[in-house]
């Protein structure tokens, strides 16, 4: 079965090609083209100017992924794209050119969460085992990576860490969701973005802050800044970063000559990253001693961060050593539609006859929508 992937929820435009064959998955071909230096010069994604060059890029992706996949548009058994949540003028037209190649390809479709699409991108690769001692893979390396990696199993805890979302999820199965928290305002990407505005460095915040943290080192430390650990002692799974981000941006404005010193920049991003990991992991191992789930899955954009994967792996190896941890390989963290492809044969592979022939039509039913909600498979 091959299975073309589309992803333009945000400001990246991918198509991938997938091929499956009794769980046996390859990942044929994965195009990704990239807006962030368009988007750089207004500090954040401008989506009309997202979708202008969704609209410009997306056939030229799509023969690019055909060629490197070597199928042809005729061969593909199932279209999956992402129709949700996400900004709307740039899931419109992801969503309509799928709609028209369902309808002229006589293809069926299926619209897949992008959240779903992140959760499954740890399903991707030979091997993706985290350990706090591993590295991360070169992205160039997972050209033809496998999918199905039967070392995860039930009941997983999902930490999902994007410039949109921060959320903690349980899956007892296969496309079964629980939220049992989530951000209560700024999600953790959103945060590292505008946090980064307030420094003065560049865009996108979290590669930007990440950067820079790494530089720090103990014994050049003069500023002793100390943030918040917001909700960090609350007896539940929820999140907020808006207030550790006005805690930044105080400390700035109070100290604006000191804020201009390139070590109080790196020390506050230091201290400010830190901050962030330390709730996200504080979380995850309360929801973890709660549920005891057999696995623990990080995805979304941040789960790119190096030092977010490295002290996660080390808590749970110590804290939990029974639990599975596991972290998609580089090139699937961010947004792609190789993730959108895998969740789109998960989806397939649970649906009845009926619902199959049902996902012939959806080229006349599916909608883009911006604030679509992560629901169970029935």
């Amino acid at each position: 079965m091959n299975i073309l992937g589309i992803e333009t929820s945000c400001d990246e435009t991918s198509i991938a090609i997938i091929r499956t064959s009794n769980d046996d998955i390859q990942v044929l071909s994965n195009v990704v083209s990239s807006q962030i230096k368009l988007h750089a010069r207004w500090g954040g994604v401008v989506p009309n100017l997202a979708a202008r060059e969704h609209l410009k890029n997306i056939f030229p992706v799509l023969n690019q992924t055909l060629k490197k996949s070597g199928i042809q548009l005729e061969n593909i058994d199932l279209i999956s794209i992402t129709n949700g949540p996400g900004l709307i003028p740039a899931l419109l037209i992801g969503t309509e050119v799928a709609k028209t190649l369902s309808l002229f390809w006589n293809k069926p479709l299926l619209g897949i969460h992008h959240i779903e699409g992140h959760i499954y991108a740890n399903f991707i690769s030979n091997e993706i085992s985290v350990s706090s001692k591993s590295q991360i893979p070169n992205p160039k390396q997972i050209s033809k990576s496998k999918l199905q990696n039967p070392k995860i199993k039930f009941p997983i805890i999902c930490l999902v860490v994007s410039g949109g979302h921060t959320q903690l999820v349980l899956m007892r199965n296969h496309l079964q969701y629980q939220i049992i928290g989530q951000t209560l305002d700024d999600a953790a990407g959103e945060a590292f973005d505008k946090v980064a505005r307030i420094l003065g460095l560049e865009y996108p915040g979290g590669p930007a802050i990440s950067a820079i943290a790494e530089t720090f080192e103990i014994r050049n430390s003069k500023f002793e800044i100390h943030l918040p650990r917001p909700m960090l002692n609350r007896n539940n799974f929820d999140f907020s970063f808006s207030g550790l981000k006005t805690a930044v941006l105080y400390k700035v404005k109070k100290n604006e000559k000191i804020a201009q010193d390139k070590n109080f920049i790196i020390e506050m991003s230091k201290e400010f990253q830190q901050a962030v990991i330390d709730v996200l992991i504080s979380k995850t191992l309360k929801a973890a001693r709660e549920y005891k789930p057999k696995t623990i899955l990080l995805a979304g954009g941040v789960s790119a961060n190096k030092e977010l994967r490295r002290q996660l792996a080390e808590k749970i190896e110590k804290n939990l050593p029974p639990i599975r941890f596991r972290a998609p390989e580089f090139g699937y963290s961010l947004d792609n539609a190789a993730m959108i492809a895998a969740a789109g044969y998960f989806r397939w592979k649970n649906m009845s006859r009926l619902e199959r022939k049902k996902a012939f039509l959806n080229w006349k039913y599916l909608q883009a929508d911006a604030e679509l909600r992560l629901k169970s498979s029935d």
